[in-house]
């Protein structure tokens, strides 16, 4: 009787944690808000096997079934899946997200799967790097050339869609806490004014700005718009004429 009773509460707690996790994934299914589908998510992860799975589930809907428009909890979801210990999630990924999250296309055929790489596992500082060789790439400058850096002359040069596609990159697998439409979006709310947007994003300290690398933080618990760095040793001409790119004009 005594066994008999040990699988009866077993079921029924296996019954409750399911019915917990459907009553979760509604929720946020149908949340809108991103620390609130932060907060769902982990908590679905924490249900183990059953609660990765149904993840999984949800980001297969969203990006191959519904093609809802990519946002962070899709980067989220990713991220954390990514995590997960058990084979069968991640034979999944594999097979569903080969080259990973998002497909690319770019304008001078610019394999970007590195860049989200790095991304999704968290590693912002050589990401950085990598975002500047990028850039310098879509310019007309390759490895052979001794400048690795942005003149304001060539950002005009950047094409809108690999412009977008770094910056969509750096948000969604910061939670949209980077990314050059976040440091714009900040100078802009302070009327442009520049010694304000460094201090919001921790490009200085006490008026002073910080030395690289090490002064800067390369984590989440960044300032909002802390990264990516973009020739932020070379004055404001770049970052201006960045931030005046086409590619933000709807």
């Amino acid at each position: 009787m005594y066994y008999i009773f040990l699988i009866f509460l077993q079921m029924s707690q296996k019954l409750d944690s399911n019915l917990e996790i459907a009553k979760k994934m509604n929720e946020l299914k149908l949340s809108v808000l991103l620390k609130q589908q932060l907060r769902l998510s982990q908590e679905i992860f924490s249900y183990g096997l059953v609660g990765h799975e149904a993840l999984l589930d949800l980001l297969i809907s969203r990006r191959i079934i519904t093609k809802v428009a990519i946002s962070c909890l899709d980067g989220f979801l990713f991220q954390i899946l990514y995590s997960s210990n058990f084979h069968i999630i991640q034979q999944g990924l594999k097979n569903y997200f080969p080259n990973g999250l998002i497909e690319f296309e770019s304008s001078f055929d610019l394999d970007y799967r590195n860049l989200q790489d790095l991304l999704q596992n968290y590693r912002y500082q050589e990401a950085d790097r990598l975002t500047q060789k990028k850039l310098c790439k879509l310019v007309g400058l390759d490895d052979n050339n001794k400048r690795d850096w942005l003149y304001f002359t060539d950002v005009s040069m950047i094409p809108s869609d690999d412009l977008l596609m770094i910056d969509l990159l750096w948000r969604i697998y910061s939670r949209e806490k980077f990314g050059f439409s976040k440091q714009r979006q900040i100078w802009l709310a302070n009327n442009c004014n520049w010694n304000r947007l460094w201090q919001i994003i921790g490009w200085t300290s006490k008026n002073q700005p910080l030395r690289y690398p090490n002064e800067f933080n390369w984590s989440l618990n960044a300032p909002s718009g802390h990264l990516p760095l973009f020739n932020q040793l070379r004055g404001v001409q770049v970052l201006s004429a960045l931030f005046n790119h086409i590619a933000w004009i709807n």
